[in-house]
């Protein structure tokens, strides 16, 4: 190297830059330094080149795959509750998956991550004058890594490969698939390593932005709650509110209230080896320690803190996803398509895709502050003048127009359209970005919330003990209290009945509370209920998303290049060619 690179990042992180930029800084280094990751030489052997090594892994979050606009589309578009334009939803939202380049470039972007890792930890283990305790951290956050990717694979795929060994260490592209238990095996045993080895968010050492201790142990109660509730008995029953959309047809065309359907479960291929209850068991020690300080500091932080950028390393964000401002390289684009961008005038210029479909919100209390603060209201789009839109069509609202309470004292026309692309639950969680005007973000995207965490303890804890000692509601309520919404209450007139009331509420729960960021496709399946309630929507939703699914579609197909390329895999998932 002409100069030394490693110096310059190292002076960035203690001054306290943020992940996104070290982590971006240190690929531009590359670029202008002519500096090649393959060539171990270039990199000195010292605490320095080591962890320049784990932030070029990192790097691969961003220029593999959220850059790419693989993720989170590809987590989002495959939904009950979740709609949008069917040329933004695409094949993904229509059921067809096969040769997709979203769900192609999951695969692939996600073994890049993988193999990132394996080659950085081999080449880490190589250098002679590391510390010790700083080697343990990197050699954590790298464990953690591979787990999650792996989490993201097995439930996506089922049975995959397990690159334990990069390829440039054994030459091997032929792996064949392991089994749904295997995956869940090895995530479990890299989880457990990493819990212990990275460093808490409260130690001196920790770099704001990257893995913690508590990030490992949260990540592992939600793989042990993955496990138990795809392990539970065929037939377990649970609730979810849905159906079709509207009813009638032409002028007397109405939209429906969400309806309570109760479900059977079908219990996830590969599932059938793991016990529930010790699964359960396991979730809610684990989320239990996490919550109890045990990993780190963390916590429920107020609503209005929840969403805004300069919150994004409170206790609330166990790990995000950090967006670079105007970086085509590192920048985010889901803020753009969620939440659009804006002109000088602050009015919609383009994006804004993706909302909530009418049943989500009609779930919610309107003084939830996940509806009254989390979803836009009024918005007016750049080729509409003279007129805004305003959203929902309930009496509340029309009297607030017609009243012309603020913001619709503003003189403007308002339109409250039905059936089309403008009638949407569009969320504001990723709006706050530094400039508003352009589809390059630095908006962020929480890939581990302590609010799941918080969840997670109450669905366990009540599989495995029960709601009787109220523990788990306690837990439940944490969260629709942090929010404003009532309480849930044990028994009684509109209480929480039985374990099959409670298990349905925390999933509705988690509905309410992770909507538009990625978890929802997961939850149907892991509780076996994917297909029937995509399928009781009745075809078509509010907007002519189709929304049938088939059993095949509850894994994704393997893609062709891997399927071409790897000797060892000579079949697909079931249904996909």
């Amino acid at each position: 190297m002409k100069t030394n690179p490693i110096k310059r990042i190292f002076a960035a992180l203690a001054a306290g830059a943020v992940f996104a930029a070290a982590f971006t800084s240190c690929e531009k280094w590359l670029e202008e330094e002519s500096f090649d990751f393959t060539q171990p030489d270039d990199i000195e052997d010292s605490d320095a080149g080591a962890t320049q090594w784990l932030i070029g892994t990192y790097s691969k979050l961003g220029d593999n795959l959220f850059n790419s606009n693989t993720f989170p589309m590809v987590w989002i578009y495959d939904e009950d509750y979740l709609t949008g334009p069917d040329w933004a939803f695409g094949n993904i939202g229509a059921g067809n998956f096969q040769n997709n380049g979203y769900i192609n470039g999951m695969w692939e972007g996600l073994y890049n991550l993988i193999h990132r890792c394996n080659y950085a930890a081999y080449e880490v283990g190589r250098m002679q004058h590391v510390d010790d305790r700083l080697r343990t951290a990197i050699y954590g956050e790298m464990k953690f890594l591979k787990a999650w990717s792996y989490f993201q694979l097995v439930r996506a795929f089922g049975p995959v490969p397990l690159r334990k060994e990069s390829i440039s260490e054994t030459g091997d592209r032929n792996v064949p698939r392991s089994s749904v238990g295997e995956v869940y095996a090895y995530i479990i045993e890299l989880l457990e390593d990493a819990q212990t080895e990275c460093y808490k968010n409260t130690d001196k050492d920790f770099v704001q932005g990257r893995v913690s201790a508590g990030t490992a142990a949260g990540l592992l109660a939600k793989v042990y709650a993955t496990i138990a509730s795809g392990a539970m008995p065929e037939g377990t029953r649970i609730w979810v509110r849905g159906g079709k959309p509207w009813s009638g047809e032409g002028t007397d065309k109405a939209y429906t209230d969400p309806q309570k359907i109760e479900y059977r479960k079908q219990r996830l291929a590969g599932y059938e080896e793991f016990d529930p209850q010790t699964y359960w068991e396991l979730a809610y020690k684990k989320a239990g320690q996490v919550m109890s300080g045990e990993y780190g500091a963390y916590e429920l932080v107020p609503y209005d803190r929840l969403w805004k950028r300069s919150e994004r390393y409170n206790g609330e964000y166990m790990w995000n996803y950090d967006g670079f401002a105007s970086d085509k390289r590192y920048c985010e684009y889901f803020s753009y398509h969620i939440c659009g961008i804006e002109n000088s005038s602050g009015l919609i210029a383009d994006g804004m895709w993706y909302g909530g479909r009418d049943h989500w919100y009609k779930m919610v209390e309107s003084k939830d502050l996940r509806v009254a603060e989390g979803i836009r209201h009024r918005w007016q789009r750049t080729w509409d003048l003279t007129f805004a839109q305003y959203y929902p069509n309930t009496q509340e609202w029309n009297r607030k127009v017609e009243n012309k309470e603020p913001p619709f004292d503003d003189g403007l026309s308002y339109a409250c359209p039905q059936f089309d692309t403008y009638y949407l639950a569009y969320p504001t969680k990723y709006a706050d970005r530094t400039d508003r005007t352009v589809q390059e973000g630095d908006s962020f995207w929480p890939l581990l919330r302590y609010a799941d965490v918080v969840l997670i303890y109450a669905e366990a804890y009540a599989e495995a003990v029960g709601t009787t000692d109220g523990k788990a509601l306690a837990a439940l309520n944490d969260v629709r209290n942090r929010s404003g919404a009532t309480p849930r209450e044990l028994g009684g007139q509109g209480g929480i009945g039985d374990l099959v009331d409670f298990r349905s509420s925390v999933l509705e729960e988690r509905a309410i509370e992770f909507l538009c960021e990625g978890d929802r496709r997961w939850d149907l399946i892991r509780w076996g209920i994917y297909v029937d309630v995509m399928n009781a929507i009745g075809g078509n939703d509010e907007i002519g998303i189709y929304k049938g699914r088939q059993q095949k579609h509850t894994l994704f197909p393997i893609p062709s290049s891997e399927m071409d390329a790897n000797a060892s895999i000579t079949e697909n998932n079931p249904g996909w060619n």
